[in-house]
């Protein structure tokens, strides 16, 4: 990898996180639902940090792990000083240990810890000219230790590229609320995190499409509803995110929305 495309990577993600008028906002109403003040979350795959900004802005403590080490850096630029923000150099999996990643230099947002997620993905159209070469080994942690060092979190964001059942594998206890990626060329990564959190606990399901930070449905599913949504898209269809949260828990209120975000 060059020193170019490593910086176009990293100027690209900051585009994309960063550079969309009033998504501040929008990500203040959807986590809202989930986070109040005083909350701990996980942004497990926290990338360029738009999350983590937006969990602070709602009064919540943040760990954020990021496997990348030029994103890391990073997320210690921003973050660093932040004494509520715990940022780890790791990646989360079904059991401690080591990693390699495949890493897309000019497109850092799709590197991975899964071959096979790379080779469902090179179907989709989207993914057209992505290219992956290994990189660095990462450790790897377990979600059931980061709870028993860090706390129980109101909230975790899973974003992981086709990892996200190998890091909800790692977990062995209900959680309040969580979202996790799905892409229709890789949606039986999305059903194994389903089946998983259905042994773990009575969960409902909303998704968003894309970055829209929008849910998709007024009333939340039960996990046959979420199947279903699952096993009808298309190929071609775009990614996005599954929320869950516990049956018995409705979601809160939406905190205020700070006028200088929206």
């Amino acid at each position: 990898m060059t020193r170019v495309e490593s910086w176009f990577g990293i100027a690209r993600s900051l585009a994309m996180y960063y550079g969309v008028p009033r998504r501040g906002g929008r990500m203040a109403r959807l986590y809202g639902q989930f986070v109040t003040p005083g909350s701990l979350c996980f942004d497990v795959g926290a990338h360029a940090g738009d999350r983590i900004g937006a969990f602070r802005r709602l009064g919540a403590r943040v760990v954020a792990v990021e496997p990348q080490a030029a994103f890391v850096r990073l997320l210690r630029g921003f973050y660093g000083r932040d004494g509520d923000v715990v940022i780890l150099h790791a990646a989360l999996g079904r059991a401690p240990g080591r990693a390699r990643l495949f890493v897309s230099e000019r497109a850092p947002t799709v590197t991975t810890l899964s071959r096979a997620w790379i080779d469902k993905v090179r179907r989709d159209p989207s993914f057209r000219g992505v290219r992956w070469s290994e990189g660095a080994e990462v450790e790897v942690r377990t979600l059931d230790a980061l709870i028993d060092e860090l706390g129980i979190p109101a909230f975790v964001k899973i974003d992981v590229e086709g990892f996200e059942a190998e890091v909800l594998s790692g977990l062995s206890r209900s959680l309040p609320a969580l979202s996790f990626e799905y892409l229709p060329a890789a949606r039986e990564t999305a059903l194994e995190c389903v089946e998983r959190l259905t042994s773990l606990g009575d969960y409902r399901y909303n998704w968003s499409r894309g970055e829209s930070l929008v849910l998709g449905e007024a009333a939340w599913l039960d996990a046959d509803g979420i199947r279903r949504f699952l096993a009808s898209l298309t190929l071609g269809s775009g990614s996005g995110d599954v929320y869950a949260r516990l049956g018995g828990s409705a979601p809160s209120s939406p905190a205020p929305v700070p006028t200088s975000s929206s």
